[in-house]
């Protein structure tokens, strides 16, 4: 999967809501290590993938941004 990396310039959402999931270990370990392989944190790419399930069900919503770790270090920095 592409992660839409078009707003990583923009200001953090100054609204944030919890979403909490009950996944089975394994699949939880799995999707956490592919999200690492890809230098996304799981909660960035969940986040991408709730954006385009609404996008592709014609749900307007303005896109938040989407930092990578690397991203974060290089500011930081």
């Amino acid at each position: 999967m592409v992660v839409d990396k078009s707003a990583q310039d923009k200001a953090a959402d100054e609204k944030a809501a919890r979403f909490t999931i009950l996944i089975d270990a394994d699949k939880k370990k799995a999707f956490d290590d592919l999200c690492a392989s890809q230098d996304v944190t799981s909660s960035q790419m969940i986040r991408q993938l709730i954006k385009d399930y609404l996008d592709r069900h014609g749900v307007d919503v303005e896109p938040g941004p989407l930092r990578t770790k690397r991203l974060r270090r290089t500011r930081a920095s």
